[in-house]
């Protein structure tokens, strides 16, 4: 019997693109959808109705900042994430698996836990599977995660084959903790960039059975060819009626060719932290807004986006940035986010007209014809 938690629509006949809605008891999903990151249970500078007016459906919120502060029984006496931070959409908590890559100088792992020192006050944190299963139950996210093992790229095999073989483990214990039932919880395929492991691991987890399965461990030092190639390597070998997330990925380029080869969601921080540092995502480039240029400039950022910040000629929002004025970070932040889930609306209604292709190289080749690259901001 098919899980009603995620029905696939309709998939693009010329490549592996799909079309699937989810279905959460915080509301449905259409796919593929992008969630912005909230690591605090917070879009940085953004009001949950702004949020809302930018089209985005679900977002993502940091499972080891919020066990950390305010901690996890504060959110679950305060009626869970949802009435906590004023979001009434779907949420998606993350394990706490990145921290192990980000916060690796401050973190031991054995087959056991990985061992933390905060960041906060140097205390030390051991989050087992069990452990990370039980603090996102008491968020009450709509879909969580399992706990897994992530390494940077590239890596020794043997490293990488101890951390696919761990993240394995960690899964099979995250699925026996779990109670509550009106929670997916998603495993996470590993395998650095071995494409023996990638099949190898995304078989295993498939085995078990999963409402859903993430693509873990890319975007963290290797190429964007590279980060393809193992897609293309992996998720044939997902179960098609599951959704699958591709996750902290990634640039709009990244976002299409993951389409293409599958994905349904996806997150990341780049709109938001690249607004907050002046730059602006359109489908003709990146705008600089700190850029002489856009001193007399009286064009919007982009013509015919709905966000707040095109309602305001370029001029003014790099005045706002050159006067270190608040509002210019908030701005720029959500024109990005509504940049992305216009992105996101775009190519679902191009597999929906059966048009996915075209798009797709059209899309393409307006960003390569760009004076600019769509990199982060420095």
């Amino acid at each position: 019997m098919n899980d009603p938690f995620f029905r696939l629509l309709q998939q693009d006949a010329a490549s592996g693109a799909r079309r699937g809605r989810l279905t959460t008891s915080h509301g449905t999903v259409e796919t593929p959808a992008f969630m912005p990151v909230g690591t605090q249970g917070s879009v940085k500078g953004i009001l949950p109705s702004q949020l809302q007016a930018t089209g985005t459906q679900m977002i993502l919120a940091n499972t080891y900042h919020l066990m950390l502060r305010p901690g996890e029984r504060v959110v679950a006496d305060l009626g869970g994430l949802h009435e906590f931070a004023c979001w009434p959409g779907p949420i998606l908590t993350d394990s706490g698996g990145f921290q192990i890559f980000s916060l690796s100088k401050l973190t031991r792992v054995d087959d056991q836990a990985a061992i933390f020192r905060s960041h906060i006050d140097g205390s030390t944190i051991t989050l087992t599977p069990e452990r990370a299963v039980a603090v996102q139950e008491a968020l009450g996210a709509d879909i969580i995660m399992a706990l897994d093992h992530v390494i940077a790229l590239p890596a020794p095999r043997q490293a990488v084959l101890d951390a696919m073989q761990r993240s394995l483990r960690w899964a099979a214990r995250c699925r026996a903790a779990q109670q509550r039932p009106d929670q997916r919880l998603f495993a996470i395929v590993q395998g650095g960039l071995e494409e023996d492991l990638r099949v190898q691991c995304a078989e295993e987890l498939s085995a078990m059975d999963f409402p859903g399965y993430a693509v873990g461990g890319l975007s963290v030092g290797e190429t964007p060819a590279e980060m393809y190639r193992i897609l293309d390597i992996t998720t044939p070998h997902l179960p098609l009626e599951k959704p699958r997330y591709l996750m902290g990925v990634g640039r709009p380029i990244d976002l299409l060719e993951a389409v293409w080869r599958g994905i349904d969601l996806f997150d990341c921080v780049m709109p938001t932290r690249n607004g907050r540092n002046a730059m602006a995502f359109t489908h003709h480039g990146p705008v600089r807004i700190r850029n002489c240029r856009y001193e007399r400039d009286a064009r919007p950022i982009e013509s015919g986006c709905p966000c707040p910040a095109c309602r305001f000629p370029r001029a003014y929002l790099r005045h706002l940035f050159m006067s270190r004025e608040m509002l210019g970070p908030i701005l720029l932040t959500l024109h990005n986010i509504t940049y992305y889930q216009r992105l996101m609306q775009e190519i679902r209604q191009a597999i929906e007209r059966h048009a996915f292709a075209a798009y797709y190289y059209e899309r393409k080749a307006a960003w390569e014809s760009a004076s600019d690259d769509v990199t982060a901001a420095s």
